[in-house]
């Protein structure tokens, strides 16, 4: 049985508000988990953010701390509401009001992947959906708690970079006839979950370093962003979405000939934010008691 929910790499010196998360990354798939799933094991990775956080990895190197999770989406989706609970895929569950991801198949425990493909063969009991929530969900959050309240008491400011990877079919699909297809989009809840000034910087460094950049379409941030961000106390969260086929095959869920020259401009981009010149640019008042971001 997998113990803990998360990696957790730190600097060993940090000055930066930045820190990164890459809660979709996960790959360590219980066995018990797959011998119980229909799906076979390719399939069953197909809403996995495969090595995203093999992209992100020197952040620490960089001076901000990178947490990644070690579950995958398709047992715990941690950018979720621990609330998001499927009664499609939890027995004895009563029906709440219309929530369009647990509709989907997308709540905290998903009942589907990408494609709509089930996981499951039946339902879930309670008890063990609220034990995975518990052994899983919980400590990750947690985690990410003190992480955003340490680098806010230490530098004025916390700014989340919540990293995520998107099938390129998806960005086609909401794409205008003959515009061109955004490789990054960044989501801050529409100006909710983040400042101008740090989603300005973020978009600024991921531009200069030659990628086409969207903001909050076809996606604007999930439940990281939403609870977490909250700009007015200079706590500020970014959802990254990165094109897959930059940096993978997406078929065969393997890093293609391009991995190692992308991840170079990840870290290129990281640098750019970590700078002193960066930090100083948002960094905001100093609170010594600073409240948890979820509150």
């Amino acid at each position: 049985m997998i113990t803990e929910s998360y990696h957790l790499c730190r600097p060993l010196q940090s000055k930066s508000p930045f820190l990164f998360s890459s809660p979709h990354s996960g790959s360590e798939y219980p066995a018990e988990f797959l011998a119980e799933s229909p799906l076979d094991s390719l399939s069953i990775r197909s809403s996995e953010d495969a090595f995203v956080n093999r992209l992100f990895e020197q952040a620490p190197i960089l001076g901000a701390p990178l947490l990644s999770a070690r579950l995958p989406r398709a047992y715990i989706d941690l950018n979720r509401s621990c609330e998001e609970l499927d009664p499609a895929v939890i027995e004895g569950l009563e029906r709440a009001a219309h929530n369009p991801r647990i509709s989907s198949g997308l709540g905290v425990i998903p009942r589907v992947v990408a494609g709509g493909r089930l996981i499951y063969r039946g339902k879930l009991s309670q008890s063990t959906a609220a034990e995975r929530i518990r052994r899983y969900w919980q400590p990750w959050h947690e985690r990410l708690q003190q992480l955003i309240a340490e680098t806010r008491a230490s530098t004025g400011t916390a700014v989340l970079i919540d990293c995520h990877s998107m099938p390129h079919e998806a960005i086609e699909g909401g794409a205008r006839p003959g515009s061109q297809l955004p490789q990054i989009v960044l989501g801050d809840r529409y100006g909710a979950a983040a400042g101008p000034e740090a989603m300005a910087l973020v978009e600024t460094a991921f531009t200069t370093a030659g990628l086409r950049v969207s903001r909050n379409s076809p996606f604007a941030g999930a439940y990281i962003t939403q609870a977490y961000g909250r700009p007015v106390r200079n706590i500020h969260a970014i959802q990254v979405e990165i094109d897959r086929s930059l940096y993978m095959d997406e078929k065969t869920v393997t890093p293609h000939a391009g991995f190692a020259d992308f991840a170079k401009l990840i870290t290129g981009i990281i640098a750019s934010l970590t700078s002193s010149a960066s930090a100083a640019a948002i960094t905001g008042p100093k609170n010594e008691n600073p409240p948890l971001a979820a509150e």
